[in-house]
């Protein structure tokens, strides 16, 4: 059986009633495991090829997350560490192609929540050729609270915010720094970029609104590498 810790997300289908699903919806609940209620058809896709899925599908972890407390305390401070922290990105193509390219650019780690995120799937390993299982992954419940602690151990947060006036390339990036992306729709939520420290947009030309969620992180990660170098 495997270990509540280890299971990122369950998908029940819509349609399924009784006492062995809500039993599963409460088991989830009670280890704060995400239960989503969702198609056949995304049933099928999850549990692959000709799995029989009676109507229940689990996401696994396929490497192992690990705890922020302990992650910040491995961390030389004086070498000016950087990660990265995902804000309820929904497209695990856009997860992989970051994870990819912050184990590329030296960032020391990625953070996620557990809801309304992409979770680690196969697609995000593909997408990341192999880096996500390099890169170390830290998932939390609670993504306000990530950046508080992340502050409070001398990170400086820093938002890519399409309002802000300052362009990325005059931002010093010369500090321990977390770098905080939001949903591809919706962009970082208020009160995620509330405690932002620094909010830097990537300027647009020829009536471009945005970039690509993971070209953008892409290009503030490289800045960063140009500035301080690989500190990993």
């Amino acid at each position: 059986m495997t270990e509540p810790s280890k299971v990122q997300k369950i998908f029940i289908k819509k349609t399924s009633f009784g006492k062995d699903y809500s039993r599963i919806n409460d088991l989830a609940s009670k280890n704060k495991i995400p239960v989503s209620f969702v198609d056949q058809k995304r049933i099928s896709e999850i549990a692959g090829g000709e799995a029989v899925s009676q109507g229940v599908a689990a996401l696994v972890n396929e490497t192992d997350f690990l705890d922020l407390d302990n992650f910040i305390a491995g961390l030389d401070m004086d070498k000016n560490p950087a990660v990265i922290l995902l804000d309820e990105l929904e497209d695990p193509h856009n997860v992989g192609a970051i994870i990819r390219t912050a184990s590329a650019a030296g960032i020391n780690g990625l953070i996620m929540g557990k809801h309304r995120q992409a979770p680690i799937t196969a697609a995000v390993f593909k997408v990341s050729a192999g880096t996500a299982a390099k890169l170390p992954l830290i998932r939390v419940s609670n993504i306000n609270n990530a950046l508080d602690k992340l502050k409070d151990a001398g990170f400086w947060v820093m938002a890519l915010d399409q309002d802000s006036r300052k362009s990325y390339w005059q931002q010093d990036y010369k500090m321990p720094l977390c770098f905080v992306v939001g949903n591809e729709g919706e962009g970082i939520r208020e009160k995620t970029l509330d405690r932002a420290d620094f909010k830097i947009k990537i300027p647009m030309k020829n009536e471009v609104e945005s970039l690509n969620v993971s070209v953008s992180a892409a290009l503030v990660m490289y800045e960063r590498m140009r500035q301080v170098g690989n500190s990993k």
